[in-house]
């Protein structure tokens, strides 16, 4: 934490040349003569580095563990194998890249404020609070108060949980505010998400605030926070990629075609098994083969391997990848109002998810339409020996909960989110978990570890050192 100047400049160039190709992006003289001088560089372009960084942190090795441990992917080879089987520690975790985009959006804001520029600063509140809410729900208590002055706080405290989500959902409603001002400077060329579309992005706070609330039961909230949220696929919050090896590739291509090919699959894996159950099983309104097909692809790394589909599907060079989107919006609508016992209203959402699911549409680009079948729901459909309720469970609702759950999980692939999904369905009431199988053990992980990096330099981190097994407080 103390190295957030450094690591500022670093983690913008990085991650520009990572997933941008704009090669014209730092040209500015202060920048060439001292790549350490980020508070020279103008709010605009500022915001471009800043995107960039954050669309890093939504497709890095962080993401795929989550993935490993949610049971959507699996290790095969190499450090994945061992990721895949819990096996980590304080040296396998970073926060070079997390906390210094998040003092980037922080900057953002300063800059704006100069400016009297509400609609860019809105910008900046949002890529904050995703950056944070990525480490709250990954690591638990986190620095945050004080984590953006290394002058006065070179070693920040680490604020509670609930205390960052709290803010979080602060922060988030000025970003709302700001972003509703009748005014402000113009930044659609350097916004590669939205094209500088204010209302776009009130949408996705509005989403985020959603996931927010439902991470902490607050169901009516979270409702009210999604129906303000994205309301089509035109509002996705993607990540756009194309097809320059190195510069501007999808950063899932790159690792499981280019760089590490064959050392994660989906053998094994509870998704695999729970998408096969939605196409041979007795729910005939459902028809998951085509989006299975999407995800993966048989024999591209060896014969009859179970791989991530980077030939003809989700994982090609120039996949979009998603921050957030219109289904989780629509998913977290519906498991909120089941929650609650709404099951009409829930209802009305998930087959909202289903609608847009039967046109082929997911994260920007359209999976085949054969055996793809997404028929509208009933809600006999979820009774007793009801077609979607395979398991038989109780109650119309448990059963609703169970396929929504399904879905989240499914749409979900390679969004942390499915990690979070996994250890706060556990606490969730009513609790209809998905049959997950462990790995290794009998020990399911619960989070990342703090960094050596961290536990080296600021003595505030907590103690006793939490490992990877220990629950984080939001979720128990």
């Amino acid at each position: 934490m103390k190295n957030f100047r450094i690591y500022t400049a670093i983690v913008i160039l990085f991650t520009a040349n990572l997933l941008s190709g704009c090669k014209n992006l730092f040209d500015e003289n202060d920048i060439q003569i001292n790549p350490n001088a980020v508070t020279d560089v103008d709010v605009k372009t500022l915001l471009s580095g800043t995107m960039l960084g954050v669309a890093f942190l939504h497709e890095d090795t962080d993401v795929r563990i989550a993935s490993m441990w949610a049971g959507e992917l699996n290790g095969l080879s190499r450090a994945h194998l061992g990721f895949a089987q819990y096996i980590v520690s304080s040296q396998t975790f970073s926060w070079n890249n997390l906390y210094p985009v998040a003092n980037q959006a922080r900057l953002i804001q300063t800059k704006a404020d100069v400016l009297s520029d509400k609609w860019t600063k809105g910008v900046g509140q949002i890529l904050e609070a995703l950056v944070i809410a990525k480490a709250t729900a990954l690591y638990g208590d986190v620095p945050y108060s004080q984590a953006f002055n290394s002058q006065d706080f070179p070693t920040p405290v680490f604020d509670k949980q609930a205390d960052v989500y709290a803010a979080l959902q602060i922060n988030l409603d000025k970003a709302i505010i700001n972003l509703s001002a009748t005014t402000g400077l113009a930044f659609g060329a350097n916004d590669f998400i939205f094209q500088g579309n204010v209302n776009k992005w009130k949408a996705l706070a509005n989403t985020l605030k959603a996931r927010l609330y439902l991470h902490t039961n607050n169901y009516e909230q979270a409702i009210a926070s999604a129906n303000l949220g994205i309301q089509n696929t035109n509002g996705d919050a993607l990540i756009p990629h194309g097809t320059s090896q190195g510069q501007n590739t999808n950063q899932n291509y790159d690792f499981f075609r280019v760089s590490r090919a064959g050392d994660t699959g989906f053998e094994g894996t509870f998704l695999r098994a729970l998408m096969q159950s939605r196409i041979n099983g007795v729910n005939l309104k459902t028809n998951e083969t085509a989006l299975y097909n999407h995800y993966v692809k048989v024999g591209i790394t060896a014969p009859n391997s179970q791989d991530p589909n980077t030939t003809d599907g989700a994982f090609v060079a120039d996949a979009p990848h998603p921050i957030i989107s219109y289904y989780e919006n629509q998913l977290i609508i519906a498991e909120a109002e089941a929650r609650l016992d709404n099951t009409n209203a829930a209802l009305v959402a998930l087959n909202k998810t289903r609608a847009t699911l039967a046109t082929g549409y997911l994260n920007g680009k359209i999976f085949s339409a054969t055996n793809r079948r997404y028929d509208a729901y009933l809600i006999n459909d979820f009774g007793i020996l009801g077609l979607a309720n395979p398991t038989n469970l109780p109650t119309v609702q448990r059963a609703m909960l169970y396929e929504i759950i399904s879905q989240r999980f499914i749409i979900l692939l390679m969004q942390y989110e499915a990690f979070n999904d996994y250890r706060r369905l556990a606490a969730a009431l009513p609790v209809v978990q998905l049959p997950i199988m462990l790995i290794v053990g009998t020990k399911k992980p619960q989070r990342f570890i703090y960094p050596q990096q961290e536990i080296n330099a600021n003595p505030n981190v907590p103690k006793p050192f939490p490992d990877q097994f220990t629950k984080v407080a939001i979720f128990q």
